[in-house]
């Protein structure tokens, strides 16, 4: 298959960037504009899931299920949903801001160390920059995510010292989907039935452990 892009511009004919978009300039000036000047409205929830190739966000099929889930569980004034991957970090509202609609990439397609690493060095730095910047507007903190993206969440959270309540899908979970091997991807996809069964039953543990203790 030929390069569509236009050369030397880092997009492709129909207007997508479709280089690293953890390289670009739009995405850092974006991720500034959110750390420096965007209010995030207090939740007592915030829920952390990647970012998806279909844009926007919502509009993905595997968000769709995810979303439908949570929706399922919890009050939409008890959470507040945070995109992040690729795309660096941004609040599920504006996920139509550019340059988050405008973006075509596929990390997992990628075998080239160098750019794996940036990307974790890069993504590592933005979530532990928008945890320090939401440390006091989020009383619980929940993210549904694996591979390289867990690996930065996790970091992230360790750089900032704000941590996280509830990491899925679980350790144990992970581990079953890759001994059975029989997916594209090594950890599978999170919008496999296995996967949102887990969220769903914990999601449901910890929204009664809220209620039974009172915090909501």
């Amino acid at each position: 298959m030929g390069d569509c892009r236009d050369p030397g511009t880092g997009k492709a004919k129909d207007g997508m960037l479709t280089d690293p978009p953890f390289y670009l300039q739009e995405f850092e000036k974006s991720y500034r504009y959110i750390i420096d000047e965007y209010d995030v409205s207090p939740r007592e929830i915030a829920i952390f899931m990647p970012c998806a190739v279909r844009k926007p966000y919502s509009a993905s099929p595997s968000h769709q299920l995810i979303r439908s889930v949570i929706g399922q569980v919890l009050q939409p004034d008890q959470y507040h949903i945070v995109i992040f991957g690729t795309c660096g970090i941004v609040p599920a509202e504006l996920e139509e801001m550019y340059p988050y609609a405008h973006y075509h990439y596929m990390l997992g397609k990628c075998k080239d160390k160098k750019v794996l690493d940036d990307f974790l060095r890069i993504e590592t730095d933005r979530i532990a920059g928008y945890l320090e910047k939401t440390r006091h507007l989020y009383t619980y903190r929940i993210a549904y995510c694996i591979g390289l993206f867990r690996q930065a969440l996790i970091r992230g959270a360790e750089k900032s010292g704000v941590p996280f309540d509830m990491v899925l899908p679980s350790r144990d979970m992970i581990d079953k989907v890759i001994e059975e091997g029989d997916c594209v991807f090594e950890e599978g996809s999170l919008s496999m039935g296995e996967y949102l069964g887990e969220f769903c039953d914990r999601l449901i543990l910890f929204r009664n452990g809220l209620e039974k203790s009172g915090k909501t």
